[in-house]
């Protein structure tokens, strides 16, 4: 034990001190009874949220759970130009601790539970661990990510000096990097979000019609067809709507999935199920994992709204237990059913192609509908990147004076739209892209970047195996996330030449 100490010890001299702390702290926050919030740092001011619809999550026209990130960002304006001014899924109502669970549960059981059932065929046993680890580890950085927000003052009362990601991380790595990496990532993993959904209404269309007239590339190019009037919105407030019935939907579907695999458990194949992985594959699983889990970008601003926010820790802890169960038995108990046959989207494996193509079209409409979300939050991240005017951006604005979209900040969103269609076309694996953007954004925004301003802003208050365990996350981070790039890297590159020589 003292060897550990003492190798803690040397390491801290790595990690500055970057704020006043707090006592010291285990797993989870202290309760928040006695705590004020410093609403104007890092606050939106009121009447100047510019251009962004907010949502109202949990409440009518709000949805998170329909898309990977269905809240939309808040575009603070400020000086510099730099995206390090957004404060993420701002919110201006209060919410209760069971419409923030709702929002989580959504949002780390959204449709890319389908491709779950996959992990488990090629790690096994270990793939369902996995599941429920990664839940263990995302649900302790959701809540450490939460106490970077906080500071004591003078009367050792918990103040909110902090905001948002993107503050921990301004905090941390400075002011001129902080922001801009927590948003280049977040970019990343919005518009790869947007191609997956593109890329799910291929596989999903083209497995109802295996032999049609359609391959899987052409039914991409049609859902591009039907997804280049996103370029139009102004705001999400119908479209957030419909997503939150689709998403209902949704969830009946899952039941009817795990009531036909029920109705299997005489031929379940229960020896397919191994303790040993596929070397190749397992990595590319794993990130399929943590992107399912990655929810921290948005829990800022969860709690910054909650009514009582000595409830978070409870409704993250919960939320994670039900992710994690309902993942785990509907991932085993798909591939019991369908052992080795079990496609990368689990609906290919229904039978009879009426039943099929029910299941898949409605899952279609609910891709197209999710896909405005993530893509209105990329393009807001965009123009407030380089689209403000001079001298804050090199580009002008693509706003006119009435607040009405120029014609050329049209054709930049249809590009947007465009561009994630031929990735789409470009990329058709569903699966060993959905891992590769869990390996690369997922691991960063869940696992490592919390772990790593947490040990920074609090090392002083912490006890020896909080740092025991963060460490431990950033190097299972940076291991999963290496593997997960080079595997499915290498994944893609052994499709295209199977493609090749067929």
């Amino acid at each position: 034990m003292d060897g550990v100490v003492n190798m803690l010890n040397r390491l801290r001299r790595y990690m500055p001190d970057c704020g006043d702390g707090e006592e010291k702290s285990g797993f989870a926050p202290r309760n928040f009874n006695k705590e004020t919030e410093m609403s104007s740092l890092g606050r939106i001011p009121e009447g100047d949220e510019g251009t962004v619809e907010q949502t109202n999550f949990g409440g009518e026209g709000g949805d998170y759970g329909s898309a990977k990130y269905n809240g939309m960002v808040g575009v603070e304006k400020d000086d510099d130009g730099a995206i390090g001014g957004v404060s993420e899924f701002d919110m201006k109502t209060p919410i209760t601790e069971w419409q923030a669970g709702w929002n989580v549960t959504n949002a780390i059981q959204g449709m890319f539970v389908v491709s779950l059932p996959y992990a488990v065929k090629n790690g096994g046993y270990w793939g369902v661990f996995a599941m429920v680890f990664v839940a263990y580890i995302c649900c302790h950085t959701g809540k450490i990510l939460i106490q970077c927000l906080y500071e004591l003052n003078e009367r050792g009362e918990k103040v909110r000096v902090r905001d948002s990601y993107v503050a921990v991380a301004q905090c941390v790595l400075g002011e001129r990097y902080g922001g801009k990496m927590v948003n280049i990532a977040q970019l990343v993993e919005l518009l790869m979000t947007c191609i997956l959904y593109v890329v799910l209404c291929g596989d999903l269309m083209f497995g109802t019609f295996p032999k049609g007239s359609l391959d899987k590339e052409s039914w991409m190019m049609v859902a591009g067809m039907f997804l280049l009037p996103c370029a139009f919105l102004k705001n999400l407030r119908s479209v957030s709507f419909l997503s939150f019935w689709c998403s209902m939907v949704h969830l009946v579907i899952n039941i009817i999935i795990l009531g036909y695999c029920l109705t299997q458990a005489g031929t379940w194949a229960w020896s397919k199920v191994q303790m040993k992985i596929d070397i190749y594959y397992f990595p590319i699983s794993l990130g399929i994992i943590v992107f399912s889990y990655t929810s921290q970008i948005f829990l800022p601003s969860l709690e910054g709204n909650l009514i009582d926010r000595s409830r978070f820790d409870c409704m993250l802890n919960w939320s994670h237990i039900a992710a994690a169960a309902f993942k785990g038995i509907f991932a085993y108990l798909c591939f019991l059913t369908w052992a080795n046959d079990t496609e990368e989207e689990i609906t290919i494996n229904l039978p009879t192609r009426g039943f099929k193509g029910l299941i898949n079209f409605i899952l279609v409409i609910k891709a197209l509908l999710s896909y405005p979300l993530p893509f209105y939050a990329a393009v807001e991240l965009l123009e407030t990147a380089f689209f403000r005017g001079r001298p804050t951006t090199y580009f002008p604005s693509c706003y006119a004076l009435d607040g009405e979209l120029k014609v050329w900040g049209l054709a930049l969103r249809i590009v947007v739209v465009l561009v994630t269609v031929f990735f789409a076309v470009g990329i058709p694996h569903f699966a060993i892209l959905m891992g590769l953007i869990g390996s690369f954004t997922g691991t960063m925004l869940s696992l490592i970047w919390p772990s790593y301003f947490h040990l920074r802003i609090k090392w002083n208050y912490l006890e020896w195996y909080v740092i025991g365990f963060n460490v431990f996350i950033i190097c299972l981070g940076c291991l999963c996330g290496v593997n997960g790039i080079y595997y499915s890297f290498r994944a893609l590159i052994k499709a295209y030449e199977i493609k090749i020589q067929v």
